[in-house]
Formats: structure tokens, sequence, C-alpha cells
């Protein structure tokens, strides 16, 4: 189906039409897609309109292409967020309408670093909480978690009877967790995450690295969530000034 007819970029319209075609179940999720070739023929427009349309639909996380394999429709995220909510974990794996677990792999008292006091400045801190855990989503691996918590503010002994660290803090340290600071970048491969989350070798991953702080500006939580993208998506809603 030839896409000339619209007036914007082809490139764009390509991009409309695959999006609408993976909507439809034309090609659903996990398949492969035409050759570029026939793609290319099947909308009619060049290979290299085709090649830039599917490069953004890649950074969309819409499609991944693989070297000498071909296309493939990406599977959609299973819970998706308005980044400028903020919800645990816990929360999101819940309104995704299944039930959260964690599976602890290590806990540890470590000296803060310089590069950790700078970021729980203006509040000094020598020591810190970390801990290392796998976020479930009805018992499937979907977040791989490192918190680290001022020294004292949770009790260690604790922490594997509790999902959500926001609730541990409110419950021991009466610390509510009032807005975050995020950061979302977007990783490759990482040998020891993406097998712990069941990782194909060239899925990304997304990483979160948030800083939360209570509603009196105290910095109470820092954590590095790595989130599998085939199974939590986030959006923002961003307003022009």
């Amino acid at each position: 189906m030839s896409i000339k007819t619209d007036t914007r970029h082809l490139y764009l319209q390509v991009i409309d039409q695959i999006k609408k075609d993976i909507d439809n179940g034309t090609y659903k999720e996990r398949e492969k897609l035409p050759s570029e070739f026939q793609l290319s023929k099947l909308l009619g427009v060049s290979r290299a309109t085709l090649r830039e349309a599917l490069r953004i639909l890649e950074e969309e996380n819409i499609v991944t292409r693989r070297h000498g394999v071909g296309t493939f429709v990406n599977a959609k995220p299973i819970f998706s967020s308005g980044i400028e909510e903020l919800f645990s974990v816990t929360e999101m794996i819940e309104r995704g309408g299944m039930k959260p677990g964690s599976q602890y792999l290590s806990t540890e008292i470590l000296e803060a670093t310089e590069e950790d006091a700078k970021k729980f400045y203006p509040f000094h801190v020598e020591k810190l909480a970390k801990v290392e855990r796998v976020r479930t989503a009805d018992g499937e691996p979907v977040v791989y978690c490192v918190d680290k918590i001022p020294k004292g503010l949770i009790p260690l002994e604790h922490v594997h009877k509790e999902d959500s660290m926001f609730q541990l803090l409110e419950e021991y340290s009466e610390k509510v967790v009032g807005y975050a600071v995020t950061f979302i970048e977007p990783v490759g491969y990482q040998e020891r995450i993406s097998t712990i989350l069941n990782c194909d070798p060239d899925q990304p991953l997304l990483l979160l690295k948030q800083m939360h702080y209570t509603t009196d500006d105290e910095p109470v939580l820092y954590s590095s969530n790595y989130f599998r993208p085939d199974t939590f998506g986030f959006h923002v809603l961003r307003k022009r000034v």
C-alpha cells in the first residue's frame, strides 16, 4: 500500500503506517518484519527512507534490528507510567494487576564515597545501607534494583519483610517520600543484570537513577533501577511554555 498521497515527510508516514500495522495485528509482537526490500516495495518508498523510519522506531523501542537477521517487533510494555508521577515499583506492578515480589541478593553497610556524599548533600552521611534485589511480577523478574539509604533510617533485619522501600521509610523513620529527581539512561546488555532479568543478548535496559526526597527536601533514598523495556514503559507530559 503506497503512502505517498500524504503531504508529510515520507519517513514519518512510514513510521505511522508500521505502527498501525503493529496495532492492528498485521505484524505481531516478537515477529520479524518483511525484509527491507519487501517492505520498501510494499510502502512505495526508497530503502533509505525506510531505514530512517526503522532507525527512529528502534529509538522508540517499537522494533529491534538485528544485524544480518532482520527487524523484529518488540513486545508492548505490561506496565506504563507517566514519569511525572512518582510510584514505587511495588505500586506500578500492583497497578498492572500483578503480584509484586522481591528476590534479595545482598544487604550491606558501606562507607559513603565522595560521590555518595554529593548525592545526599547538604545532609552529611558517613555510612549507607546498600540493598540489592530483583523485583518480580507474578514471580517473573522485571526490575533489578540497587537502593542506598543512610544507615539507621531503616532496620536492616526488616528489609526482607517488606517489598516497598517507601513503606519501610514511613514505618520505621516516619520519612515520607514526596518527590524524586530522576535521570533516565538507555543501557546496553549488562552481563550479570541482563542474565538475572532473562533478557535477550541484544535487548537494552532502561536505567532510572533517582534521588528521593521527603516533603522537607531531605534526601533519603538513592536508587538505580534497571527495567526491562519490554515490561515497563514510561511517558512524560510536556507543555509548551
